[in-house]
């Protein structure tokens, strides 16, 4: 069994696990609408997730953008404004900095 993305304008809607000719049966809909996954990440950069996107110029998986405020880098990873400090830290949007967890 592998694991495959349904895919709508760039977008990924959902991920299921099925095998090829299941896919290719069209029972899910069109087989150009679904790209496989790596749980593993073995392929495809990362394993996909539901919201976020799929490249297909670079034929990768992109996560969901986790914060409005954050920026994608070169490496298609998303990435704080300020770089998180050494210790425990949760990111807070409101206020756009790092915040220690008691």
């Amino acid at each position: 069994m592998s694991h495959f993305a349904e895919i709508k304008d760039g977008v990924i809607q959902r991920v299921i696990v099925a095998e090829q000719d299941f896919i290719n049966s069209g029972a899910v809909g069109d087989t150009f609408n679904w790209v496989q996954t790596s749980y593993n990440n073995n392929f495809r950069k990362q394993y996909a997730d539901v919201g976020g996107t799929y490249d297909k110029d670079k034929d990768i998986f992109i996560r969901k953008k986790p914060y409005q405020s954050w920026i994608l880098d070169s490496n298609n990873d998303w990435q704080p404004p300020t770089p998180k400090p050494e210790g425990e830290y949760i990111w807070n949007e409101s206020t756009k900095v790092w915040d220690a967890i008691a």
